[in-house]
Protein backbone atom coordinates (compact mmCIF):
# COMPACT_ATOMS: atom_id res chain seq x y z
CA UNK A 1 0.00 0.00 0.00
CA UNK A 2 1.31 3.43 -0.59
CA UNK A 3 0.42 6.94 0.57
CA UNK A 4 0.27 9.63 -2.21
CA UNK A 5 1.08 12.76 -0.52
CA UNK A 6 0.97 16.32 -1.82
CA UNK A 7 4.38 17.69 -3.15
CA UNK A 8 3.50 21.53 -2.24
CA UNK A 9 0.80 23.22 -0.74
CA UNK A 10 -1.78 24.44 -3.50
CA UNK A 11 -5.74 24.04 -5.07
CA UNK A 12 -6.60 20.72 -6.15
CA UNK A 13 -7.41 20.90 -10.10
CA UNK A 14 -8.07 17.82 -11.30
CA UNK A 15 -8.35 13.98 -9.87
CA UNK A 16 -7.56 11.85 -12.67
CA UNK A 17 -8.64 8.64 -11.23
CA UNK A 18 -11.38 7.00 -9.57
CA UNK A 19 -11.10 4.65 -6.38
CA UNK A 20 -10.74 0.78 -8.01
CA UNK A 21 -9.08 2.28 -10.67
CA UNK A 22 -5.24 0.22 -11.87
CA UNK A 23 -2.86 2.45 -12.63
CA UNK A 24 0.85 1.91 -13.83
CA UNK A 25 3.89 3.60 -12.26
CA UNK A 26 4.04 7.12 -13.47
CA UNK A 27 0.75 7.71 -14.52
CA UNK A 28 -1.03 11.02 -13.91
CA UNK A 29 -3.37 11.13 -10.61
CA UNK A 30 -4.18 14.63 -9.30
CA UNK A 31 -3.23 17.89 -11.06
CA UNK A 32 -2.44 21.02 -8.63
CA UNK A 33 -1.99 24.32 -8.78
CA UNK A 34 0.75 26.46 -6.95
CA UNK A 35 2.26 29.61 -7.69
CA UNK A 36 -0.36 29.76 -10.79
CA UNK A 37 1.46 26.53 -12.07
CA UNK A 38 0.02 23.44 -12.77
CA UNK A 39 1.96 20.31 -10.97
CA UNK A 40 0.87 16.80 -11.62
CA UNK A 41 1.45 14.07 -9.17
CA UNK A 42 2.49 10.98 -10.67
CA UNK A 43 1.75 7.37 -9.41
CA UNK A 44 4.93 6.02 -7.81
CA UNK A 45 4.00 2.55 -8.50
CA UNK A 46 1.44 0.31 -10.23
CA UNK A 47 -1.55 -0.69 -8.05
CA UNK A 48 -5.14 0.13 -7.49
CA UNK A 49 -6.70 3.15 -6.38
CA UNK A 50 -8.31 2.02 -2.87
CA UNK A 51 -9.19 5.91 -1.55
CA UNK A 52 -9.26 9.80 -2.64
CA UNK A 53 -8.75 12.20 -0.39
CA UNK A 54 -9.61 15.11 -1.81
CA UNK A 55 -11.65 16.54 -4.53
CA UNK A 56 -11.55 19.76 -7.36
CA UNK A 57 -11.25 23.06 -5.49
CA UNK A 58 -9.63 21.73 -2.13
CA UNK A 59 -7.11 23.09 -0.92
CA UNK A 60 -4.18 20.99 0.33
CA UNK A 61 -1.43 21.52 2.86
CA UNK A 62 2.22 20.20 1.44
CA UNK A 63 2.35 16.70 2.06
CA UNK A 64 -1.58 16.35 2.78
CA UNK A 65 -2.70 12.71 2.06
CA UNK A 66 -4.39 13.11 -1.41
CA UNK A 67 -4.93 9.11 -2.03
CA UNK A 68 -4.11 5.52 -1.21
CA UNK A 69 -3.28 2.87 -3.96
CA UNK A 70 -3.01 -0.71 -2.91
Amino acid sequence: MAEILAPLAGKILAVLVEPGAKVEEDDELIVIEALKMENTVYAPQAGTVKEIKVKVGDSVEDEALLLVLE
